[in-house]
């Protein structure tokens, strides 16, 4: 169900009536064992019978019409959508996302803003200053960082579904092949409805990007107190000390952290990034998430 519950929550965006055609060709569906246009075609639009097929939900059974893709796995996303009431139609944010999306933009405020800076470090620091105790400092970063990276790719796992905007693009080409050769044969017809389809994909796709967002949001949730305690600690009270001299990949020997090696970023920022990056690559591949659009 990993990957067909987002996609009924994105048909859900679109509003109660996409679901309720959803409900509709998978009772027909689980009936009949296949559904075709004109099985339901009384009950549905034409353009949510195409938004359907679209989703990845409903597949073509060989030219025997469409099933709906693991119909047990839809159905539940059905009845979780139904059962939540947290959930917002409009914008398919749940009131935690909102709420997460607001304590990030509270948290983006330490920043600036010292006593907020001190606040968050000091807290943080309850459960961090014993391992800080036990670690070298570049050491500690190294762990935080595969920390941060892999909360990062586990939460994009499990919130994002790629395929769906892999599919959307395969159908954002086809249009646009379809429009060449229209242009080329001069059919005017074929052109308005060929815009029409375009202005309706580009209303889904605004949906969609509302969609992948929501991981961002609790991704940063997590990984802004742990980087503003390691600012916190190389400038506030809890890095007494200078680091010993430490050799970074690329920028050599640096004698402390808060040495300058990219314009403004400073050695701690640095040698962060250079863990993070590579971690998460590694950390990805080994969850096998994708973060760039494939076909479903």
């Amino acid at each position: 169900m990993a990957r067909t519950a987002p996609k009924v929550e994105r048909l859900a965006d679109d509003g109660e009536a996409m679901t309720d055609a959803l409900g509709e060709v998978l009772t027909v569906a689980e009936e009949q064992g296949t559904v075709t246009w004109s099985d339901v075609s009384d009950d549905i639009t034409s353009g949510e019978w195409g938004r359907l097929i679209e989703s990845g939900l409903l597949v073509d059974a060989d030219g025997e019409g469409f099933v709906i893709e693991d119909p047990e796995a839809v159905r539940e996303a059905l009845e979780d959508t139904d059962a939540d009431p947290e959930t917002d139609d409009d914008e398919g944010w749940s009131q935690w996302d909102k709420l997460a999306a607001l304590g990030t933009v509270g948290l983006f405020a330490g920043y600036s803003i010292n006593s907020i800076r001190d606040a968050i470090g000091g807290t943080i620091d309850i459960a961090l200053g014993p391992l800080a105790e036990l670690l070298p400092f570049y050491v500690l970063i190294l762990v935080l960082a595969v920390f941060t990276g892999a909360t990062s790719s586990i939460l994009q796992d499990q919130m994002m579904d790629m395929s769906g905007m892999g599919d959307h693009q395969e159908k954002m080409e086809e249009i646009k092949e379809r429009r060449k050769k229209a242009k080329e044969r001069d059919d005017e017809e074929a052109l308005e409805r060929i815009e029409q389809e375009q202005m309706e994909l580009m209303t889904d796709q605004l949906g969609m990007f509302k969609q992948q967002f929501r991981p961002m949001v609790w991704i940063m949730l997590i990984n802004i107190p742990v980087f503003l305690w390691i600012y916190w600690m190389v400038f506030g009270p809890g890095l007494a000390v200078e680091a010993p001299v430490i050799t970074l990949p690329i920028f050599g020997e640096v004698s402390s952290w808060r040495d300058g090696l990219v314009g403004p970023m400073q050695a701690w920022i640095v040698w962060y990034f250079l863990c993070s990056l590579s971690f998460t690559q590694v950390i990805r591949k080994a969850l096998d998430v994708q973060t760039t659009p494939t076909a479903s």
